[in-house]
């Protein structure tokens, strides 16, 4: 699969609140939502005259500056680099056949679907650190979507975002409980996710996680999620700004 259909499907399961075309830029407007709904990327050929244009719009919205770099852009990536942007947050996208992940289904009562996301989603969500604009973000898909409820000992345990672009299903915001995790609740809710995203015609399972998150890629090793792309930011370090 290439990454222009993988990129395209995140953006539209994950989008930010604009974005418009400023030169050879796309520039996001997050509004606090996260990296990956306000990072600006190249949409032409650029050169090192072009990066402060895409500077003073994203300074105009309030956002600091930060650029994603994508697959065979190795040129933008070094011109940022002697500008003195650093790499932050490598990710990588991984992929694998939904039924391969939709079986067997999760133990019974361990995982639900279901949109709007109840009270006790919200709560897990707020309490892991995916608060109000990462919520707008879920708010904004416009395709098929669920949130996914994952129990654990007859408690809520984990809960995690899902929507369906073309044919790939893409888990987002997936959040366990610190006294659930490594008991399986993850594991079920993405079994959940991946049933309930063949019933919607999904044939593709698809997770962003960072690089560094080597227990998420432990859990989705073992799904048979392999990696299909990867991208990294760059933005210069607070202290330098």
């Amino acid at each position: 699969m290439s990454f222009d259909r993988l990129f395209a499907g995140q953006e539209a399961t994950w989008p930010p609140a604009a974005r418009w075309r400023h030169g050879p830029w796309c520039i996001r407007d997050g509004q606090g939502g996260g990296k990956r709904v306000s990072a600006t990327t190249a949409e032409a050929d650029v050169a090192d005259v072009d990066v402060p244009a895409a500077e003073v719009a994203m300074a105009a919205l309030g956002q600091p500056c930060l650029f994603m770099l994508r697959e065979g852009e190795s040129g933008l990536d070094a011109t940022l680099a002697v500008r003195g942007y650093e790499v932050v947050d490598p990710v990588l996208l991984l992929s694998a056949p939904i039924g391969g992940v939709a079986a067997p289904p999760p133990p019974p009562v361990s995982a639900f679907t279901v949109w709007q996301p109840l009270a006790i989603m919200e709560e897990l969500w707020a309490e892991n650190g995916i608060g109000p604009a990462r919520r707008a973000v879920m708010e904004r898909v416009t395709g098929p979507k669920t949130a996914v409820l994952g129990r654990q000992s007859d408690r809520a345990a984990g809960v995690a975002f899902a929507a369906v672009h073309e044919d790939m299903c893409f888990v987002h915001a997936m959040a366990v409980s610190p006294e659930h995790r490594r008991k399986g609740t993850a594991r079920n809710m993405m079994h959940a996710a991946a049933i309930w995203g063949q019933a919607e015609g999904a044939e593709t399972l698809v997770v962003l996680v960072t690089e560094a998150n080597t227990g998420a890629h432990a859990l989705y090793s073992s799904l048979g999620m392999t990696p299909a792309a990867r991208y990294h930011y760059r933005m210069i370090p607070p202290e330098k700004g």
